[in-house]
């Protein structure tokens, strides 16, 4: 990706400020602040978090005519639009400041053929809108857009599947190789986004395989792993060593993790140990090093760290400096989600390094738990809400 912020050059890293809010909000106006400001004082209130998805759900079952407040607020924060096409001003918006963009199709928890063939098709036109595009430098699925997760579950457990589980399971597979052929086929860089624990070992294998079919010559297939697992950094050392051995470049998409609450959950019912850290601590801990090892192997190993934490992004540009890796080095990105930490992306940006947001869209009703794990996921980060609203308050201040 070539920068297209104001600055564009190689700001080193001791000189990076993540407060500096001109930059960070450059791309929003004076009522982008002040939406933004209300909606993430809403979230920050736990109980209203809580006792809204319910609420929504009944009021949109019923018919009233609340998709317009939805679309207006919580949507337009956090999502780019309804369709590819509507997207587009926010893609534009963000490339403006440097930042790319990657589309994500966020349609969750469908069971039917014709929705993973409809899913896949998706995936691919997302690509397609890539092919040539600068500002769309990566593209991201979720296998379970494409299969079943009962099936992935039982793939997972060891079962025997049956004659139609068998031809289902060889459906997802290629409905997988022909997202992955067409990424490679068009050079944009796809993720597997990671899930559940009960269903990430077959998706590893899957990622694995197509990475040994595709990342060759370059990095085109990326899997993710989630470090607040306690086994992920060993995965991830492991996974590398087969690259190596088999000639192929490993992509890895670094994170904290999205599914602690119903992981610790699930093993709590089940009577098995949590695959989840003891704690933050070991969770950062994993994280920072999982991300050292990666910047150690930046010839055969290319990441993208998607975090929202300032320590943990100062730390690996504080690395690439050490280890004299260019900030457009292809093989780092950092990541942020659409309508938060714009102070990492748009800082990040300017100072000469590759940034990407994921840009989520989809049908508002098809996109409702996304947006409502998001609002979730957010007030159980210790001190997200209130960052975000300091930082909006400091540059509507400086505004005047």
């Amino acid at each position: 990706m070539t920068s297209n912020s104001t600055n564009g050059s190689n700001v080193p890293a001791g000189e990076l400020s993540f407060d500096n809010t001109e930059i960070a909000f450059r791309h929003s106006s004076n009522l982008d602040l002040k939406r933004a400001y209300w909606l993430f004082r809403i979230i920050n209130v736990n109980s209203l978090v809580k006792i809204g998805p319910p609420i929504t759900n009944f009021a949109i079952n019923i018919g009233l005519p609340i998709k317009g407040i939805i679309k207006a607020t919580i949507f337009r924060q956090f999502c780019g639009g309804e369709t590819i096409e509507e997207c587009t001003p926010t893609i534009q918006n963000l490339y403006a400041g440097g930042v790319g963009t990657i589309l994500d199709y966020s349609v969750e928890g469908e069971e039917d053929e014709k929705v993973f063939d409809h899913t896949r098709d998706e995936i691919i036109r997302t690509i397609k809108r890539a092919t040539g595009d600068p500002a769309i430098p990566l593209t991201v699925f979720k296998v379970t857009g494409v299969g079943r997760f009962s099936l992935l579950e039982k793939l997972d457990e060891g079962g025997t599947l049956t004659s139609e589980e068998e031809t289902e399971w060889q459906k997802v597979q290629q409905r997988v190789f022909n997202i992955c052929q067409k990424a490679y086929d068009a050079q944009v860089p796809v993720m597997i986004d990671a899930e559940e624990s009960w269903i990430q070992e077959t998706i590893d294998r899957l990622a694995l395989d197509m990475m040994r079919r595709f990342n060759k010559e370059k990095i085109i297939i990326y899997n993710t792993y989630q470090l607040y697992r306690h086994d992920k950094l060993a995965s991830l050392k492991a996974d590398h060593a087969i690259a190596m051995k088999e000639g192929f470049i490993l992509g890895a998409k670094i994170v904290r993790g999205a599914y602690m609450e119903k992981e610790r959950k699930r093993a709590e019912e089940k009577g098995y140990l949590s695959p989840i850290q003891p704690d933050k601590a070991s969770a950062d801990r994993d994280y920072d090093a999982a991300v050292e090892y990666a910047v150690k192997n930046i010839n055969t190993l290319a990441i993208v760290a998607g975090t929202h934490n300032e320590i943990s992004s100062r730390r690996l540009a504080d690395m690439m400096d050490e280890y004299g890796i260019e900030h457009k080095h292809p093989h780092v990105y950092f990541s942020q989600l659409l309508g938060m930490s714009d102070n990492l992306s748009f800082n990040l940006a300017n100072a000469g390094y590759n940034v990407v947001k994921y840009v989520p869209y989809g049908p508002i009703k098809a996109v409702l738990p996304y947006l409502f794990r998001r609002a979730q996921e957010n007030t159980a980060i210790a001190g997200q809400m209130g960052r975000e609203l300091s930082l909006i308050i400091k540059e509507r201040k400086r505004r005047g």
